[in-house]
């Protein structure tokens, strides 16, 4: 598994600006958590996607091709940092 934390830098108000992924071998997300400006965090799996979270549907890809899009900052992170946002991120509604 591989952890990301992504921010990602506009001035959109109702939509997330930052973004923890744990990644999968084969690419794809396996959990995620989003965060908003207004501080909610909310979260997504397999088993619980809405309209407001989800997956991707498509392998992540590199990190260094999400650094290189000036609109992003990514890192990868440990684990211990994605699951202690996990927990503390609510399901939508």
């Amino acid at each position: 598994m591989e952890y990301w934390k992504v921010l990602w830098h506009h001035d959109l108000a109702e939509e997330p600006v930052t973004f923890f992924s744990e990644i999968g071998a084969d690419g794809y997300e396996v959990r995620k958590v989003q965060g908003y400006r207004d501080g909610r965090l909310l979260r997504a799996d397999h088993w619980r996607e809405s309209g407001t979270i989800g997956l991707s549907e498509v392998p992540v890809g590199l990190i260094e091709d999400v650094q290189a899009q000036a609109e992003f900052s990514a890192t990868v992170i440990h684990k211990a940092e994605f699951v202690a946002v996990w927990e503390r991120a609510s399901w939508p509604v």
